[in-house]
C-alpha cells in the first residue's frame, strides 16, 4: 500500500472458491472475510489460507448463530484463536468473543428474525466494534434503519457483500485508509475504529444482486432449513458436540 491508496475489504462472504477470488480481484477487493454458517473455525481457517493469493487476502471469521432456531441472532467475530459454537446464548457468545479479544461486528441489524435488535445493540454497545449499514439482502428501508442505529449509538459503520453467491462478491466493501495485510491488521483496524469509507453498488447491479440473494435466502429457509432441522443430525458447531469438550454446556440453548 502506497501513500494515498485505500485497502478495500469485503467484510463478510459465505462462499469461497476460485470464482469468488477472481470476482474479488476484478472488483479491486484486497481482503475478503470468510465466515460460513455452521462450520468450525479450524476448517474456516484452513480454507481461508488455501484460497489467499498475492492479490486477495482471505481472513477467517465466525458468524456465531446465537439463540434457538426461533430466536436467533447473528454476531460476527474475527481474530478468534479458539472455536466458538452456535446455539449458545447471546450473553455467552459476547462474553467468549470479549475473552478472546475478537473484533465484534453486528451484521444486518434488525433484519427479519436473525439479527441483533436496537435493544441488543444498546446492551452490548461497548463490545460491538461496527454495525452493518449496507447489505445487499436489505431493502433501502432496512439500510436506512441500520445507518440510523449506527449513528445514534455512535458505533462505526461497515458494509459487506454478505455473498452467498459468487456473483455478489465485491458489491459492497469498506475502504480503509491504512495498510491491512493480515488478520491481525484487520482486527486492529476494526477495534480502533480506523478511518474508513463505506462503498456499495447502486442501480441495476444492486437490484439484480438483491433479487438473486433473496431467492437464495428463500431456498435456505425452506428445503435447506428442513434438512438441517430434521435430516442432517447434530450440526458440527453444536455446543454439545464432543469437539467443544463441554466448555459451553452452561450457555447452550439446546
Amino acid at each position: 500500500m502506497s501513500d494515498g491508496e485505500q485497502v478495500r475489504v469485503d467484510l463478510h462472504v459465505k462462499v469461497l472458491n476460485e470464482r469468488v477470488i477472481e470476482n474479488a480481484r476484478r472488483a479491486g477487493i484486497d481482503v475478503l472475510v470468510y465466515a460460513p454458517h455452521f462450520t468450525r473455525l479450524p476448517e474456516i481457517r484452513e480454507r481461508a489460507n488455501a484460497y489467499s493469493t498475492d492479490d486477495v487476502t482471505v481472513v477467517p471469521a465466525r458468524e456465531v448463530f446465537t439463540g434457538s432456531w426461533n430466536d436467533r441472532k447473528h454476531v460476527l467475530g474475527m481474530g478468534l484463536e479458539e472455536p466458538v459454537p452456535d446455539f449458545i446464548t447471546l450473553e455467552g457468545a459476547m462474553a467468549e468473543l470479549e475473552r478472546q479479544g475478537a473484533a465484534v461486528l453486528a451484521p444486518h441489524p434488525e433484519y427479519l428474525t436473525v439479527s441483533l435488535t436496537e435493544e441488543d445493540l444498546r446492551r452490548f454497545q461497548n463490545g460491538i466494534d461496527a454495525v452493518e449499514i449496507f447489505n445487499p439482502k436489505h431493502l433501502p428501508a432496512h439500510n436506512r434503519r441500520a445507518s440510523d442505529l449506527a449513528d445514534s449509538l455512535d458505533i462505526a459503520p461497515f458494509a459487506s457483500s454478505y455473498a452467498h453467491l459468487p456473483s455478489t462478491v465485491g458489491v459492497a466493501h469498506v475502504a480503509f485508509e491504512q495498510a491491512i495485510e493480515s488478520e491481525d491488521d484487520l482486527v486492529s483496524a476494526l477495534r480502533a475504529d480506523a478511518p474508513r469509507r463505506v462503498v456499495y453498488a447502486d442501480g441495476f447491479r444492486r437490484w439484480r444482486t438483491t433479487a438473486a440473494e433473496l431467492a437464495h435466502l428463500a431456498y435456505e429457509n425452506t428445503w435447506k432449513k428442513v434438512d438441517r432441522l430434521y435430516l442432517s443430525g447434530t450440526e458440527p458447531t453444536h455446543p454439545n458436540h464432543v469437539f467443544y469438550d463441554g466448555r459451553f454446556e452452561d450457555v447452550s440453548v439446546y
